[in-house]
């Protein structure tokens, strides 16, 4: 059988005005919670991730364990689990999703949390890219609903920037002639290739090209060609065009400055965030460049800015080699422990 649950949402309102029926958010539980329902730990997923990311974090010994913690584990929407373009029916089938907000997300979630888990507290919000940028929302739009936030490889806005970068990849998949508008017979594979060509030159450092890291686990053999050549063909196996596509533009329109009573300031949201925030991004992260992380920290009430020390770019942040990891579950395991024992 399937490895995760579904709570059916009949209606959710999204921040565009638009209602979506009958939405569907896939999600997966580890551990159990305990009888003071104090231990829950929420771990938001990324672009294209799925409810088995994240378990780099999960272990005896690690920052969460399924023995203390109660793990949730939701899914995105428009990630082709959860309600996306690719499963949804008409009239909102395929390029007629509405665009959903990360803050759409965060609302969907909390009605999981609340009337289905029955989770009022959370120990933790900790994410990673789209996942940091959800942390960071509920942190603004639930201040007392947690007691920490973990944002690795993320920032609080989508900084102008960015949204060039997204638009690229966005204009890359729909100049293909099959793409038709999105409404495509079988997946655009020419943009998508490009697609995954522009994602290529930004999802690692410089500097991890340079010293050929990609060495570092590839079978002998393995030549600079063969790893662009495993990015840009299948970058994302499996994805749908107009699943990345939604996805792309939610992560464009992210910004807590956008929540409900902070017109728009940025500074603002982040000043109204309660809890401790350990805020790590990638020291050569190209989409969350660490100068906005440095910005943004400033007006953070109670934050830690730790800079991953590494050459791995964006996926440092998702412990995508075995010295992030140990830097990351260090860290937070450190953070969880001196702000439980603050408490």
């Amino acid at each position: 059988g399937p490895d995760f649950d579904v709570l059916e949402l009949p209606e959710l309102r999204l921040d565009s005005g638009a209602t979506l029926r009958d939405v569907r958010l896939v999600y997966r539980t580890h551990g159990t919670l305990d009888a003071s329902r104090s231990n829950a730990v929420l771990l938001p997923t990324a672009l294209a991730g799925r409810h088995d990311d994240n378990r780099w974090l999960f272990g005896p010994g690690r920052p969460l364990d399924p023995a203390r913690h109660f793990i949730v584990v939701p899914n995105m929407l428009g990630n082709g689990l959860s309600s996306s373009p690719s499963n949804t029916p008409a009239p909102f089938d395929g390029p007629r999703f509405p665009v959903t907000s990360i803050r759409d997300n965060v609302a969907a979630v909390h009605r999981l949390l609340g009337d289905v888990l029955g989770v009022r507290h959370l120990r933790a919000v900790i994410g990673f890219s789209m996942g940091g940028e959800q942390a960071f929302q509920w942190a603004v739009t639930y201040p007392d609903f947690m007691d920490r936030i973990v944002v690795t490889s993320a920032t609080a806005k989508t900084w102008p920037h960015g949204i060039v970068r997204l638009e690229s990849q966005i204009i890359a998949i729909e100049s293909d002639p099959v793409f038709a508008g999105g409404d495509y017979k079988v997946q655009p594979k020419k943009g998508l290739q490009t697609f995954g060509a522009i994602w290529a030159g930004w999802l690692f450092s410089q500097g991890w090209w340079r010293e050929e890291l990609w060495r570092a686990g590839s079978p002998p053999g393995t030549t600079f060609r063969t790893v662009f050549d495993g990015l840009y063909k299948d970058f994302i196996p499996g994805a749908d065009a107009n699943d990345l596509i939604l996805q792309m533009h939610t992560w464009e329109g992210h910004d807590i400055g956008t929540t409900p009573g902070f017109g728009g300031d940025v500074k603002k949201a982040l000043a109204s965030i309660k809890v401790p925030v350990l805020y790590m991004p990638s020291a050569t992260d190209l989409y969350f460049p660490v100068d906005d992380a440095r910005y943004e920290a400033d007006f953070i009430p109670h934050v830690s800015l730790l800079p991953i020390p590494s050459l791995w770019g964006h996926t440092a942040g998702a412990a995508s080699n075995p010295a992030d990891a140990t830097f990351l579950n260090d860290h937070i395991g450190a953070f969880m422990q001196v702000t439980d024992a603050a408490k």
